[in-house]
């Protein structure tokens, strides 16, 4: 396709960023935006593994503790998210609930939540309304030293450079350049990526079996910083 084609497509304002980048060679411009949606498309894959193993992990740990209802008894009054600083967790539910009427299922509950509801079940409210338990979860996180702790809090910020990296990528935006300059770099995502797989490692899950044939990651980010 011509660069021209692309450009009218993809939108001039878009497309700026990669030509840039790549000097206004047009031939590279487009190899450059192709190689950010491979990256994006195998990044997100993996988040949602993350997403996936982490909400199942907590569900879990609240079957075991809470009962077969623990999410809905939560938003119940009286339940352990009825209060003035969980309000907002609380809504998520009830208005899950509303919009799945009758077909109600636990399972069915639990997978309208999204990232950052699980997230935030790591706040402070709301970890503290839920017995303080959620670092179960995590059995294999290091232990805190007097210059860091590893809390709820600190998990908490980890998840939320995670629920951005998804936000991001669900909204296709590039991840293949340095922070707020027209410049060719990987770095974000290989933090990213990083941290992704020290989060599985966490959880005493095998991220390399788990992500047989589904990671290249290193590989994607190789391919662009070569370019």
């Amino acid at each position: 396709m011509r660069y021209i084609d692309f450009e009218n497509i993809m939108s001039p304002n878009r497309m700026g960023r990669y030509l840039a980048a790549c000097g206004g060679d047009s031939r590279n411009a487009m190899t450059l935006y192709r190689k950010n949606l491979k990256l994006s498309q195998e990044l997100f894959t993996i988040v949602s593994c993350l997403e996936i193993a982490l909400r199942n992990k907590i569900d879990g740990l609240y079957l075991n503790q809470k009962g077969g209802d623990w999410l809905l008894n939560a938003s119940s009054a009286g339940g352990m998210f009825d209060t003035q600083s969980s309000r907002h967790t609380k809504n998520i539910i009830a208005r899950s609930m509303t919009e799945l009427g009758q077909s109600y299922t636990h399972d069915k509950l639990v997978a309208r939540m999204d990232f950052g509801f699980w997230r935030y079940l790591y706040a402070q409210p709301q970890f503290y309304a839920g017995g303080q338990v959620l670092l179960k979860v995590f059995p294999s996180k290091p232990r805190s030293t007097p210059f860091i702790q590893y809390n709820h809090t600190y998990v908490f910020n980890e998840l939320e450079k995670i629920n951005g990296l998804r936000n991001r990528l669900a909204h296709h935006e590039p991840i293949c350049f340095a922070n707020g300059q027209q410049v060719k770099s990987t770095l974000y995502a290989r933090h990213q990526y990083r941290l992704i797989l020290e989060l599985f490692q966490w959880m005493n899950i095998d991220e390399a079996a788990l992500l047989y044939g589904l990671d290249h990651i290193v590989s994607h980010c190789n391919d662009i910083d070569a370019m």
